[in-house]
């Protein structure tokens, strides 16, 4: 009953993502077994900020912009810790990542590209087999957004830190300038904010536009 439940919610939330697809690639048993180790955290998601203070003035800010595009306050603000928790993780800045969610299904839980990509930061099922386990629930809030900002950071390092690229990876049109551009730009207009934890300047934002 609870399985046909879930079923009949995801037919009625989900929408069609126009977004592209992470490509398959053979890796090193050492990266696979570093993105696993990654993908296992279960340590509960909090705001890394130096005072309790700064991190509600952050959380403010962006569940004013969000408000729009999530209308529950509980939830948006529990997706918002948990976006800012799974990107500081991984060495993101959190207002990329909301960029990045923005351009590929604009906010919507249940999303699916046609090429099968799910959730928040279309993630291809793919990764599951590959550095996750079965149990793995790719609509699930923290697990896509876990996925998600592991998989970029991947990216990252293949592509030493060049942005331009590690997003047209992510999207499955390196080389191409229209999705890095596009997440950029969201990231800067619509998503900036100026805190202690941002990890990435605005110059290497603007540097990754190429």
């Amino acid at each position: 009953m609870r399985q046909l439940i879930v079923f009949i919610c995801f037919l009625l939330n989900a929408s069609w993502a126009l977004a592209g697809e992470q490509m398959y690639e053979p890796l090193s048993a050492s990266v696979q077994t570093a993105l696993t180790r990654s993908i296992s955290d279960r340590a509960a998601p909090y705001l890394a900020f130096p005072t309790q203070e700064e991190a509600q003035k952050w959380l403010d800010a962006m569940s004013t912009r969000l408000q729009s595009r999530i209308s529950d306050p509980i939830f948006r603000r529990d997706f918002l810790k948990t976006v800012h928790y799974e990107a500081s993780r991984a060495g993101l800045d959190p207002q990329l990542v909301l960029g990045l969610i923005q351009v590929e299904n604009r906010f919507k839980k249940y999303a699916l590209s046609r090429a099968g990509a799910r959730g928040y930061m279309q993630v291809m099922p793919f990764w599951v087999k590959l550095i996750g386990s079965q149990d793995h629930d790719l609509f699930h809030l923290r697990t896509n957004l876990r996925y998600g900002c592991t998989i970029l950071r991947h990216y990252l390092d293949i592509e030493n830190g060049n942005y331009f690229r590690a997003l047209g990876r992510y999207n499955g049109s390196l080389g191409q300038s229209e999705y890095p551009n596009m997440v950029v730009r969201a990231w800067l207009k619509t998503w900036k904010y100026q805190t202690k934890t941002v990890s990435i300047s605005d110059k290497k934002a603007r540097e990754a536009t190429g």
